[in-house]
Order: structure tokens, then sequence, then C-alpha cells
């Protein structure tokens, strides 16, 4: 019966071709990125090859089964396609709603299994939160990830190293809007997205689907996006 709601609600949330018209924020285009160890986001590596007014969507922690939904349903609402980085852990809880994730055109790559302080642990704690990410990935996905982001993007040598050596593409940010305080109010959420946005021109948004704030934000984010001008790039890996 879950797997039945869940891809009734992934049938009624999902726009058809004839709903993404111009009065829709829409996916502008997408860039393939190869499956290898390279690095993007301009806070810590080098910027995604975007132009001026161009940004790509993504999204941490998830699935959550209270709020993953209502974030598909928002960007089914405006025709946008984003990139979704999920939890290990999250991804064994939640197989289906993170199968849905990709049956809905999104991409999803990994955000380590636990989220934790990665400097904290050891080299070999490290290497083993990754291994079982991956893992989880692939028995929900049927293939290795293809992406990586740090959890806090807090980087350290010894994942550096590893994830390079397995071709797995670290995707960090240009920009976010600190979605993470329980406090946060829809009006709070889309004056720092415009703030922001206002500063990078164009980059990679970092947001998190398990935050009930932002979800119940994203409608207003999206229609911010639009309202601006802004055209929406995908990634996908081959």
């Amino acid at each position: 019966m879950k797997v039945l709601a869940l891809i009734l609600a992934a049938l009624a949330g999902t726009a058809t071709a004839a709903d993404c018209g111009p009065d829709k924020l829409n996916t502008e285009r997408t860039i393939v990125l190869k499956r290898e160890g390279a690095a993007y986001g301009a806070m810590q590596h080098s910027p995604l090859p975007l132009k001026k007014g161009e940004v790509v969507l993504t999204f941490d922690d998830g699935p959550s089964p209270e709020n993953t939904q209502l974030a598909l349903k928002a960007l089914s609402d405006q025709c946008a396609k984003a990139t979704f980085f999920m939890v290990g852990q999250n991804i064994a809880q939640s197989p289906e709603l993170a199968r849905r994730v990709v049956s809905e055109s999104h991409s999803a790559g990994i955000h380590s299994d636990t989220h934790p302080h990665l400097a904290s642990l050891s080299a070999e704690q490290q290497l083993e939160d990754l291994k079982r990410a991956r893992a989880a990935y692939k028995a929900v996905f049927g293939v290795e990830t293809p992406a990586y982001r740090f959890p806090f993007l807090e980087e350290t040598p010894v994942m550096l190293d590893a994830l390079k050596q397995a071709n797995i593409t670290i995707t960090s940010i240009d920009l976010g809007i600190n979605d993470w305080i329980p406090e946060d109010t829809t009006a709070i959420l889309a004056q720092r997205l415009t703030e922001n946005l206002d500063k990078a021109g164009s980059g990679i948004i970092l947001m998190h689907d398990a935050n009930g704030p932002t979800v119940k934000a994203l409608p207003t984010l999206l229609q911010v996006l639009k309202d601006k001008g802004y055209k929406v790039v995908h990634l996908e890996w081959q």
C-alpha cells in the first residue's frame, strides 16, 4: 500500500509537457557531466560552466518522508529539475521515496551516510561512512553514485582523495539561503535567496528538502527565480 501511495502521489504531482508553458519557471537546459573525480562549486572549487542568470537547484539531507514529497510537488508545479544529495541512512529507510525522486527526472548523489563532522572521525571511519553511503545508493538505484556533497561542506584530505579515486564528482555550492533555522519564515528565506542571487549572479544553490520551512517556502522561492529572470540548469551524469 505504501508503494502504491507513492506511485499515485508521483503521478498526481508530475507536470506533463503541456503544463510546462511560459508561465512556469521550467528547466532551460541540462549539463551532462562525466563520472570523474572533478569538483565544482565556486565556494570551494571551480565554477560550473554556467552563464550569468543560470542556476542549479540542489537539495541536501533527504529523503524525508515528511518533506521531500512537498519539494517534489513544488518542483513539478514549476517544471524545474533539481539534484538531491541524499544521506545514506535516509536512502535505506525510505527507498521508495528515493526512487521516486529519480523517477521524476531529478538526479541524485550522496551526502555521507550519517551526516557527521568528518574531520572529527579517523581516516578509517571517514572511509567507512563513504562505503556505507555508496552501498545504500547502489542498493536502491542499482548504479554507483556519480556525485557527493560533503556534510557541512567540510572537506577532508582523506575524503577528497577517496572520491577522486572513485571517480565521484564533488559538488559544492555557489550560494545558499541558510535554511536550517527552525524559526525561518517564507519571507525571510525569499529575502536571503534574493540577496544572495544579487551577489552571485548565477551558480549552484544549496537548499534542504528535509527542512520543513524550506519546502513550505519552495513555491515562493521558485517564483522568485522566475520573477528575476533566472534560468534553471539541471545536472546529470553519464
